[in-house]
C-alpha cells in the first residue's frame, strides 16, 4: 500500500450498510484530528485516552445524524475527571470537512495520571446534546455511566434513548511507525441496527446495568439473529486493523462482513475546528450589568477570556461589555 493510500483515509468517517440485514455502520480514522485536539492542553495520559475516545465516538455519532449544526458528547462524574466535553459540527457544504473539537477538567491531585482512565470518572453521566442551530429547541439525552468504557456508555444512551441496538468497537493510543515521531492514531467501527419498535418500550425497565435497555430487550426474531452475527463478526476485528494506517476501511470490511454485502458511501472528512470568536464572547457577556463587568476587570484595566477548546485568548475593553456598554465593540487579542 503506497503513502498516499494510507493518508488518504487519516481524518474519515466512512458510512456503510450489510445489505443482508438491517444494520447500517461507520469506520473512523482520526489521526491529524486528534493530534490537533490534545495539543491545545497538557493532559496527563488518563485524560488524553478518555479524550480519544469520546472525540472518536463523536465522530462516529455525529455522521450517523441528519445534522444541521453541532452535536455534543458530555460526559461528568463525581471522580478525579470532572468532564470530558465533545463538539461535533456538521460540514456546511456537500465535500467540505466536519470539525471536532475536544477538552477536559479534572483535578490532577486525585487523578492518577497512568491509571486506568474509565473508573477515573466515578458516578455520573453521559449525555448527547443535539443542536440544529437558530430557530430549533436543543434536545438532550442523558444515561448514567455504566459499563467498563465511554463506549459501553454510548451504547447504553442508545438502547435506552433511542430503542436502537449499537455497537461500538475502538481502538486508540498513541503509536510510532519506523522513521517517524509517535503520535496519536484513533479508529473505530460503528454498528446500529435501523429503528423498529421495542418489545420493552413502556415497560418497567431493561436487562441491562442498572435496568437500563439492552439489546436483547429491544430485537427478536430474524432480526436478533441478524443483530448477534453482525456482533460475532465485528468480534473478529484486531485493535490495529481499527487504527490502520496500513489497512484500508474497506478491505477492512470486507474481511468482516463480505457473507453481510457491505455498501460504502461516500467518506466525510473531518478536521479539528472551534467555532469561538470575540463577538461570541460579548455575546456571553452581554446579560451582565456594569458593575458585572467591573468585579471581571483585571488590574491592567481588560476583561479577559480563554476558549478551553483551542487556547484562543481575547481581551477586551470593559467599557464595551455587557447590556450598560459605554462604547462600541473594539475587542484585542
Amino acid at each position: 500500500m503506497s503513502l498516499g493510500s494510507q493518508i488518504a483515509w487519516d481524518d474519515t468517517v466512512l458510512p456503510f450498510q450489510l445489505d443482508k440485514s438491517d444494520i447500517r455502520g461507520r469506520v473512523a480514522r482520526l489521526d491529524g484530528v486528534l493530534e490537533e485536539v490534545l495539543a491545545q492542553h497538557d493532559y496527563p495520559p488518563a485524560i488524553e485516552a478518555l479524550i480519544a475516545e469520546t472525540a472518536l465516538l463523536t465522530a462516529l455519532i455525529g455522521q450517523t445524524i441528519k445534522l444541521r449544526w453541532k452535536l455534543s458528547l458530555q460526559v461528568r462524574g463525581d471522580g478525579p475527571c470532572r468532564l470530558v466535553a465533545t463538539d461535533y459540527f456538521a460540514p456546511g457544504d456537500d465535500g467540505t470537512p466536519a470539525r471536532v473539537r475536544a477538552y477536559a477538567s479534572y483535578d490532577a491531585d486525585k487523578l492518577d495520571p497512568e491509571g486506568d482512565p474509565f473508573p477515573q470518572i466515578g458516578k455520573g453521566y453521559f449525555a448527547v446534546l443535539l443542536d440544529q442551530g437558530e430557530g430549533t429547541q436543543p434536545y438532550q439525552g442523558i444515561t448514567p455511566i455504566a459499563g467498563g468504557s465511554l463506549s459501553s456508555c454510548a451504547e447504553t444512551y442508545f438502547a435506552q434513548s433511542e430503542q436502537l441496538p449499537t455497537r461500538f468497537a475502538l481502538s486508540f493510543g498513541r503509536s510510532q511507525a519506523p522513521g517517524t515521531e509517535a503520535q496519536w492514531r484513533a479508529g473505530g467501527i460503528m454498528l446500529q441496527h435501523m429503528p423498529k419498535a421495542s418489545p420493552l418500550m413502556g415497560g418497567e425497565g431493561g436487562t441491562g446495568e442498572q435496568g437500563l435497555l439492552a439489546a436483547d430487550d429491544i430485537l427478536d426474531g430474524d432480526e436478533a439473529e441478524d443483530w448477534t452475527r453482525a456482533n460475532l463478526l465485528l468480534d473478529t476485528v484486531e485493535e490495529t486493523e481499527l487504527v490502520g494506517p496500513h489497512v484500508q476501511p474497506t478491505d477492512l470490511l470486507v474481511r468482516l462482513f463480505h457473507e453481510e454485502a457491505p455498501r460504502v458511501f461516500d467518506p466525510q472528512p473531518v478536521n479539528f475546528g472551534c467555532t469561538c470568536s470575540a463577538d461570541k464572547v460579548r455575546q456571553t457577556l452581554s446579560i451582565y450589568s456594569a458593575k458585572d463587568i467591573e468585579k471581571m476587570t483585571t488590574e491592567d484595566g481588560v476583561v479577559t477570556a480563554d476558549c478551553q477548546f483551542c487556547g484562543a485568548h481575547y481581551e477586551f475593553d470593559p467599557r464595551t461589555l455587557g447590556f450598560e456598554a459605554e462604547i462600541a465593540p473594539d475587542a484585542r487579542g
